[in-house]
């Protein structure tokens, strides 16, 4: 008889019963700094004013940081659906030149597009919808549809020369975010709290918000994933913050329970996981015991978080009238800037709406107005407090639009552009990227890059870099093999950086 599990010899081993509690290097790390030993133990300590000097909760990977860093929080203003770069960001002359004459095929020929275009045989050029202008003294070309970012011009990295694998929407979304066109890797908020862990003790170290213009038509499905964990224990993922009501449910006790009775609840819920966790060696129990203790302190951080009567009124202004509109992107925008003081790691502020097939000259207004004044009141904010040199804005979706027609040449109000993944425009301030500065070049066209491309693992391993983290080293072993956010691509775009 080999020496392999026997089901018949009752003294054998049980291999799953070996697996489950075989411990591996990031499983025993996350018992010990990152379960109930900092997040219960240290909350009952500082309850009970024992450990009043004891730090907040750090629950990275030993080692990580790799390199010094120069950001320590990311903001991630993602705009769904793909902003129409040669509208906006990407200002092509030409488009103006040969508006309504079919488009050049040596530009597009072999290229794959959506299926609501198929080939681009034939297809009309279409101009930029409104003119562009310079701005600052780094003469930025900016659209009058954005005249907000033009002002602060001088503070922005243009990454112009932006492409990606994708060409639908969720796929494309998924690649941004997580490196993975399938859904089910981590995406970015998840890989930094892994491997940075969270400063703050009293809200989540990843945070989701989303938003969509009144009206719109366009809107993409907001799926979970895109703040997923993936195969990360899930007290990585994002947690999302709701656009109506409390932003998280449940932060109410229920009548009849007061504090000291749910703080004895959660004592002995904990205790109960533990006894299971001892047994099992599940990481997902050790999730549930910091989850529960997280739910208890944001009872209160939560409201404080949300309570603008601090808010002076000239950042209320500068922001916008939709601030104080919950599940506004202005909104969200200030609570992007709130959570970071607090000590979240990433926020992800997601707004759809930018998907204009047939709806350019209308609700490509409503999205640029809507969201042109927040992200620059963002950047103006964090600047003025001193917290731009550590954060890193980003704001872009997840690829461009055609620069050909979509739709009728004759019938403007119906105007559209089709998905574009060959050449888009992202742009990112601070945490030690190069401000006032364009970088990288489509062709007159603005179909392909010709200049300083940027693929989307090259950004990924980049913004990991200004955290301080080497791409390649941040992996998490999963079915067999290594994982990581740029997967086996990726390489640090050092002409960005300061």
């Amino acid at each position: 008889m080999s020496d392999a599990w026997n089901i018949f010899d009752p003294n054998a081993p049980d291999p799953i019963r070996e697996h489950q509690l075989d411990i591996n290097r990031r499983q025993f790390f996350g018992r010990t700094a990152g379960g109930i030993g900092t997040a219960a133990l240290a909350s009952l300590l500082g309850r009970d004013g024992i450990a009043a000097d004891v730090p907040p909760r750090r629950a990275g990977l030993p080692g990580v940081p790799h390199h010094g860093a120069k950001a320590k929080n990311v903001i991630y203003l993602f705009q769904n659906g793909g902003p129409t770069h040669v509208d906006i960001f990407d200002y092509k002359p030409n488009l103006t030149k040969l508006h309504g004459e079919p488009f050049p095929n040596g530009y597009v020929e072999g290229k794959r597009f959506s299926t609501m275009t198929g080939k681009a045989d034939g297809k009309l050029v279409l101009n930029s919808i409104e003119p562009f202008r310079q701005g600052g003294k780094c003469g930025a070309w900016v659209s009058d549809l954005m005249p907000y970012t033009r002002e602060i011009a001088d503070d922005i990295c243009f990454i112009k020369g932006m492409h990606t694998d994708a060409v639908n929407h969720a796929p494309a979304i998924s690649f941004m975010l997580s490196g993975g066109q399938i859904p089910g890797r981590p995406t970015m908020g998840a890989w930094l709290t892994y491997g940075l862990g969270i400063e703050g003790d009293n809200l989540p170290g990843f945070v989701a918000m989303t938003s969509i213009s009144e009206g719109t038509s366009c809107g993409q499905i907001f799926y979970d994933f895109y703040w997923g964990s993936g195969f990360l224990p899930s007290r990585y993922q994002g947690a999302k913050f709701r656009g109506t009501g409390s932003p998280v449910l449940y932060l109410k006790n229920p009548e009849g329970e007061d504090a000291n009775l749910r703080r004895g609840l959660l004592d002995d819920l904990a205790e109960l996981n533990q006894i299971k966790f001892d047994e099992a060696g599940d990481p997902e129990i050790q999730t549930r015991i910091s989850q529960y203790e997280m739910a208890y302190r944001m009872q209160t951080s939560v409201p404080d978080l949300t309570d603008l009567s601090d808010e002076p009124q000239y950042i209320l202004e500068m922001y916008g009238p939709d601030v104080t509109k919950q599940g506004t992107f202005a909104y969200n925008c200030l609570m992007s800037r709130r959570l970071i003081e607090r000590g979240v790691r990433f926020v992800q502020c997601m707004h759809a709406g930018w998907d204009q097939h047939n709806s350019l000259t209308t609700e490509l207004y409503n999205q640029c107005r809507d969201t042109d004044q927040p992200s620059a009141a963002l950047v103006k904010d964090l600047k003025m407090r001193g917290l731009l040199e550590d954060t890193i804005v980003i704001w872009g979706g997840e690829f461009g639009r055609t620069p050909f027609i979509q739709g009728d040449i004759n019938n403007r109000p119906r105007w559209g552009r089709d998905h574009h993944p060959y050449a888009f425009t992202t742009w990112v301030a601070g945490g030690g990227f190069k401000p006032g500065i364009s970088y990288g070049e489509s062709d007159d066209l603005g179909v392909n890059v010709v200049k300083d491309p940027v693929h989307v693992h090259d950004f990924q391993a980049t913004l990991l870099h200004q955290l301080g983290i080497d791409h390649e080293k941040l992996t998490y072993r999963f079915q067999g093999r290594r994982f990581r956010l740029t997967d086996v691509h990726g390489h640090v775009v050092k002409e960005i950086l300061a």
